[in-house]
């Protein structure tokens, strides 16, 4: 008879123990063990798939040995998922992509099976019908003979149908839904991720088939499982938005073939996601007339450079304790460019209710959008318009100095092609040899560019 146990796993790491305890002694977390019941067959399972690494010598190898090769990478249409992957998809690598529910995750990988026109896609999906993803693609302007559906949650079936397929790349649509038979416990349990996601992965190393994971996140905002899943795999990627707004952006965390400094951002139709090539001319919105509290400023998101309208809204509290609220900046860092203008500027800023908004939706965590915040708060304090015209780049820090950013060649480029005049930027930072035409005017303290801006 098959052997029944039962086994405590961390819900944070996934280590496992025969005992609950207290304190998770892989990761410290306390109160993270939960018990759950594995059923161990005597035959372990066996893959069901064709191996592609047969006859490989499995012996130790100096590293100067070890002959270069160019990797070939599976080139997609997606530009925007071509660059955060890093180029293309390399055969036999797993990517895992998390995000909020109803964010985007089944469109784009769905919308990304219907490009390809030459390869044979498998969409393994557990949590929707075949009438239901049909409905889905017909919205999507593109169209694949190849690419096929298969709804199933069982690890075992899968297996089999992955043989007889014999697709080039595989969606899963989600891990949380598959099932091994060879355990007791439920789907989305910890002992059941590690398992179907192992299998999964094991496909794809003996294969070379690339396979995509689809992965819920937790109410934390974290991928939904052990943390031991996004150890297993090779790029984890982070579908991030708000779903009031179109703007969707695909951000890597981990990629074991790329940078992770990457980012794409997409627009959200009622067609489909609609890669978004030059983001600064949507976040910078046209104004027909110049207005108080709001300014430019230059940024990055990963090694994109971006122009983003920072706008900020200051009146008299009516209240007796001021507010002070952010939208897509950090509250703590307003707290802080508040006391260093009623510090260093005299302006009497505990006094007046602060709103602060980053257009678009996005959430800037760069502190070389600081000079821009300051300027649309005194903008809209003094009630004076800035030059749509002027962008601004620059940290501020606590004693009213204006420290150098990173990378800033880029920013002004950016800046210039857009159209801008001028740029503020702190004197600390060297300027690129080449010849710009955009004027930059170099300020070291905060004081220093009020007078230049409002007298």
């Amino acid at each position: 008879m098959a052997k029944t146990s039962t086994s405590f796993f961390c819900k944070n790491c996934g280590a496992s123990s025969a005992k609950w305890v207290g304190k998770c002694p892989s990761c410290g977390e306390w109160n993270s063990f939960v018990e759950e019941v594995i059923h161990k067959e005597k035959e372990e399972f066996k893959s069901t798939w064709k191996e592609s690494n047969k006859g490989r010598s499995n012996k130790p190898i100096a590293i100067k040995d070890v002959e270069e090769g160019n990797e070939i990478r599976i080139q997609i249409q997606d530009k925007e998922l071509s660059r955060v992957l890093g180029g293309g998809i390399v055969p036999g690598s797993v990517v895992l992509i998390g995000g909020e529910p109803g964010i985007g995750k089944s469109t784009l990988l769905l919308q990304i099976a219907l490009q390809f026109k030459d390869l044979k896609v498998l969409y393994i999906s557990g949590e929707e019908s075949e009438a239901q993803i049909k409905m889905r693609a017909e919205r999507i302007p593109f169209s694949n003979d190849n690419c096929y559906l298969y709804t199933e949650t069982s690890t075992q079936k899968i297996g089999k149908a992955l043989k007889e397929a014999e697709p080039d790349i595989v969606v899963v649509d989600s891990i949380q839904t598959l099932q091994s038979d060879l355990i007791d416990s439920t789907p989305g349990s910890i002992s059941q991720i590690k398992e179907t996601a192992g299998d999964m992965i094991r496909f794809a190393k003996e294969t070379g088939v690339p396979v995509f994971l689809i992965g819920h996140i937790t109410k934390d905002g974290t991928l939904a499982g052990p943390k031991l899943l996004e150890h297993m795999v090779d790029t984890v990627l982070q579908f991030e938005g708000d779903r009031h707004h179109v703007y969707r952006i695909l951000r890597s965390t981990k990629n074991r073939f790329g940078s992770t400094n990457e980012i794409g951002i997409y627009e959200m139709q009622s067609a489909g996601l609609r890669e978004v090539s030059n983001p600064s001319e949507i976040l910078i919105s046209q104004r027909d007339e110049a207005l108080s509290g709001v300014t430019i400023s230059a940024t990055l998101e990963g090694m994109r450079p971006l122009l983003i309208e920072t706008q900020a809204l200051v009146s008299a509290a009516v209240y007796g304790t001021p507010q002070r609220n952010s939208n897509g900046y950090d509250a703590k860092r307003l707290n802080m460019l508040l006391a260093i203008l009623e510090k260093k500027c005299g302006l009497k800023m505990g006094l007046q209710d602060v709103f602060i908004n980053i257009a678009g939706g996005l959430r800037i965590e760069d502190p070389g959008i600081d000079l821009g915040i300051v300027a649309a708060i005194v903008s809209s304090y003094e009630n004076v318009s800035v030059d749509s015209k002027i962008a601004f780049i620059g940290e501020v820090g606590l004693s009213g100095e204006i420290r150098a950013v990173n990378r800033i060649e880029q920013r002004i480029a950016e800046a210039e092609k857009l159209g801008f005049k001028t740029v503020y930027l702190s004197k600390f930072n060297k300027l690129p040899s080449s010849n710009q035409k955009i004027k930059i005017i170099q300020v070291s303290k905060l004081d220093e560019m009020l007078s230049y801006l409002f007298g």
